[in-house]
């Protein structure tokens, strides 16, 4: 099967409010931790630490108030991200699928030479997704990641190939009993996002790569 190259690298968090459709226990049952998946936590500290950087990085911009007022609730979009990342791993390890630090590296060189350098490329990030700049690697990886997923399954930019990927993914997601503090909402596996959040991960993934790009 023929599958077309992508050529233009998509790392799109835009985040809307959506309905929770699952109810979490872990506030009470793992207390510190922002929320538990596979087994594993995600402290508190460690979400906040994220958001941190995400604050300084605006606080540094000529447009402070703007972009601070434009992510008001950043730790739930950031934990969002730091949970999808796992999921992200979880079907990748199940298909092999691996990301050197050189292909990282060159999407971001990629990406950069696209919207006019790697300054520009931080400052737009930082604008319309809140991803400051030491998360950048971070977030390209994963987007190598789910580039490379949906080619290893052959999901193209259809009804059917969205649904095939939205199934793994939730397959994935289940498999990993995702637990969310209270506090932060609720994780939704069919959704696999946030209760209280859209993100829309999957249909970025094959979008056509003729198309304006969203966000890089």
């Amino acid at each position: 099967m023929h599958r077309r190259r992508r050529t233009a690298l998509s790392l799109s968090a835009a985040l809307v409010v959506a309905a929770p459709l699952l109810t979490a226990c872990g506030g009470d049952a793992h207390p510190g931790a922002a929320a538990v998946v596979g087994g594993d936590r995600i402290e508190t500290s460690a979400l906040q630490a994220q958001v941190r950087e995400v604050r300084t990085a605006q606080e540094a911009s000529p447009q402070a108030d703007q972009l601070i007022r434009a992510t008001g609730d950043l730790s739930r979009e950031k934990l969002n991200g730091m949970i999808f990342d796992r999921v992200v791993e979880e079907v990748a390890a199940d298909a092999g699928i691996t990301v050197s630090r050189k292909e990282v590296q060159e999407t971001r060189r990629a990406a950069a030479r696209q919207y006019g350098g790697d300054a520009q490329l931080a400052a737009m990030l930082l604008q319309q997704q809140g991803i400051a700049p030491d998360e950048i690697d971070a977030v390209v990886r994963r987007n190598v990641l789910m580039n490379k997923i949906a080619d290893r399954h052959g999901a193209s930019n259809t009804p059917e190939g969205q649904k095939k990927l939205t199934d793994l993914f939730t397959a994935a997601s289940k498999s990993l009993d995702i637990d969310v503090n209270p506090r932060y909402g609720t994780w939704d596996d069919a959704k696999i996002q946030l209760g209280r959040y859209q993100a829309p991960w999957l249909r970025q993934v094959t979008r056509d790569p003729g198309a304006a790009p969203q966000g890089l």
